[in-house]
């Protein structure tokens, strides 16, 4: 039996449900396995693997975070050259044992007191090789999923890759929880490697998953009819440039997460001396929020429009994530829970949740998945360093915020004013994205786009 034969033996509303599941459960392994290299990042490496380092070694964790940034973007183009020609299924599980290997062998890594500069350097290698398979994971995942889902319901299946991402953060960030209440020396000698060690039973739980899925109907059809692109980065760079451009200064709204997960976890337990185990509970409860505002921001864009949801929502982060960091140096927990959930699971799910249809539905099928993979991977380089950057703009003092602030509020201006120039999809039907004469006839599409009961 064909690809297309099995896929069409369902009904369309089952392949978007198992896609929508497969995509939820995927995403919260595989970002699991990505998101404990950043509690470990903030937490632990500096001693670990930088000690000789002294007051710059939490800056050198940090770098290494930023690392697999680098090597999103080229992962990026290698699985999205592969998933428009051969089909986003099979990288979907090739980059999953990617990362469930490389992530597996940081438990097994000897320290630097162990083998000196040996110990950093495998860690940057191994963080290198957990950067090319992210840079295939939610593009393809979005991908997939979109083209199972139905017309007027594309959003909303699709969020659900977003919410198992921010449910990968929360289990990460749990599984910290209590290797931060080891003492010190027990911590640094073998606690902080056992959530990485834990990934081998999860990445086997995920390739289950991943081998279940099957190929979107519409790339079924591409392939039939030998519409497949030769080279789909040339002829995405192209056809589609602007629209690179675009979703690139889009995706920039991602660096409110990192510095919500990542930078804030340090500022407030290193810089601010609040406690490490509540500042967990606090990005914990935080995106256990957003796992479920999430879905209902994206059935609102499947109503309103992509553009009203995502802009709204990246202007408020920029403006919330100013009150949050005023809430840390008030010590307050009762502030900074509230302010956590309203920055995190409001402001941000609404970009958030909207843009794994929204990018990928500016691009035709033929050069979707390197059209997704490459603009976002390019937006997220920038997101990956921002732990870094804001390390050095603070300068160790819990009064000097300000600068992290507003280089959070001009990434979401840029965000939010590249998603102002960017059309409108929500009214198109799934064969007709990417192309030019039906962007232009939206009105008519709207009356003849089929809505999932």
């Amino acid at each position: 039996m064909s690809a297309s034969t099995s896929s069409a033996s369902r009904s369309p509303r089952n392949n978007a449900r198992i896609a929508a599941v497969s995509g939820f459960l995927g995403s919260t392994l595989e970002y699991y396995d990505f998101f404990i290299f950043g509690s470990a990042a903030a937490l632990v490496f500096g001693k670990v693997f930088f000690p000789d380092a002294g007051a710059a070694s939490t800056l050198m964790s940090f770098a290494t975070l930023g690392v697999a940034y680098i090597a999103r973007p080229l992962g990026a183009v290698v699985w999205g050259h592969f998933g428009d020609r051969l089909g986003r299924k099979n990288i979907l599980v090739l980059t999953l044992v990617l990362m469930g290997t490389s992530t597996f062998l940081v438990g097994c890594l000897p320290t630097y007191a162990t083998a000196g500069v040996f110990a950093p350097i495998a860690l940057v290698a191994l963080r290198l090789v957990q950067g090319l398979s992210a840079g295939g994971e939610s593009p393809g995942s979005s991908s997939l999923t979109l083209e199972h889902a139905p017309d007027g319901r594309r959003a909303f299946y699709t969020s659900f890759t977003m919410s198992g991402i921010q449910f990968g953060i929360v289990i990460s960030s749990l599984a910290f929880i209590p290797i931060t209440l080891l003492p010190q020396a027990q911590l640094l000698a073998w606690g902080w490697r056992l959530p990485f060690l834990a990934s081998a039973l999860v990445t086997f739980v995920a390739y289950y998953l991943r081998r279940r899925l099957e190929e979107p109907e519409v790339f079924e059809e591409i392939k039939d009819d030998a519409a497949i692109a030769a080279v789909p980065l040339l002829d995405l760079l192209r056809r589609d440039f602007p629209n690179v451009l675009r979703v690139t200064l889009c995706a920039l709204v991602t660096m409110v997460n990192t510095v919500f997960t990542v930078f804030a976890l340090t500022y407030a337990t290193e810089v601010v001396k609040l406690s490490k185990p509540m500042m967990l509970i606090v990005i914990a409860v935080a995106n256990v929020v957003t796992v479920f505002t999430q879905p209902l921001f994206a059935l609102l864009s499947d109503r309103i429009g992509r553009k009203p949801v995502f802009i709204t929502g990246t202007i408020g982060s920029a403006v919330l994530v100013f009150a949050f960091f005023a809430a840390l140096s008030t010590r307050s927990w009762p502030l900074i829970f509230v302010t956590a959930i309203a920055l995190t699971g409001v402001f941000y799910a609404m970009p958030n949740s909207v843009y794994p249809a929204y990018f990928p539905e500016l691009f035709p099928a033929r050069t979707r998945y390197s059209g997704m993979a490459v603009s976002l991977m390019l937006g997220l380089l920038v997101a990956g360093f921002t732990p870094a950057i804001g390390t050095a703009l603070t300068e160790g003092n819990p009064a000097n915020w300000g600068p992290v602030g507003w280089m959070t509020a001009i990434f979401c201006a840029a965000a939010a004013g590249s998603a102002f120039t960017a059309r409108e999809t929500f009214r198109v039907p799934k064969h007709e994205l990417g192309k030019p004469a039906a962007l232009a006839a939206q009105p008519a599409a709207a009356a003849t786009s089929t809505v999932a009961p």
